[in-house]
């Protein structure tokens, strides 16, 4: 088993961190593999609709995304955590999400997805919602834990005290492993679900 996890915040030890080294520590204890990266203090423009990507079979722009999505390719899971800035993910995180997304070609289909959001007081609800819709729009399962994937405070020590917050976080870790280790035994049981293509909602008449 195999996680990717995206550090959305530019604080490599700050509180986003401290929420996502929790999980890993208990991605670790039970035996599967993290890739653990720091995307929130990187340079990262936004995507530019040009589709150069499909040409390219990568983004046109050759940062951080192209070096990630062969990680999240061999990834059974991934995790993405972000602070809260005005009631919203971090708009660097978002940017490499956007195009992450959008400019690999791969299935990304019943690979597992969790969002863990920081805040020090709201906007966490509204901020992992957003986070949530990268993965529903792309056939991920979306693992859940005891209460929303959130954590609180100010500093990387005021979550250290968020008791709540790490359990729920300690309790996602241990959800998302056992989800991905199912899919894995129904893949090779009798497959994955199949997958429908082709239609596409559009109303060239004005109906």
């Amino acid at each position: 088993m195999k996680v990717l996890i995206l550090n959305g915040s530019p604080h490599p030890n700050g509180c986003t961190a401290t929420a996502l080294k929790e999980m890993q520590s208990v991605f670790t204890e039970l035996g599967v593999e993290t890739t653990f990266v720091t995307v929130g203090n990187k340079n990262i423009r936004g995507c530019i609709s040009c589709n150069g990507c499909k040409e390219k079979k990568k983004c046109v722009f050759d940062d951080a995304v192209n070096e990630l999505a062969p990680l999240f390719e061999q990834a059974d899971g991934l995790v993405v955590g972000s602070p809260v800035y005005y009631g919203s993910p971090n708009g660097t995180l978002l940017s490499l999400l956007d195009r992450l997304f959008y400019s690999t070609a791969f299935s990304k289909h019943m690979k597992v997805g969790a969002a863990v959001v920081s805040c020090r007081r709201g906007g966490n609800t509204a901020s992992f919602d957003v986070l949530n819709k990268y993965f529903t729009i792309s056939g991920m399962p979306v693992a859940s834990s005891t209460y929303w994937n959130q954590v609180h405070g100010f500093t990387a020590e005021d979550v250290k005290k968020d008791v709540e917050g790490l359990q729920t976080m300690r309790n996602l870790a241990r959800n998302m492993t056992f989800l991905m280790k199912a899919i894995v035994d129904a893949k090779n049981a009798y497959g994955l679900p199949k997958v429908e293509r082709g239609a596409f909602t559009r109303f060239p008449d004005g109906k």
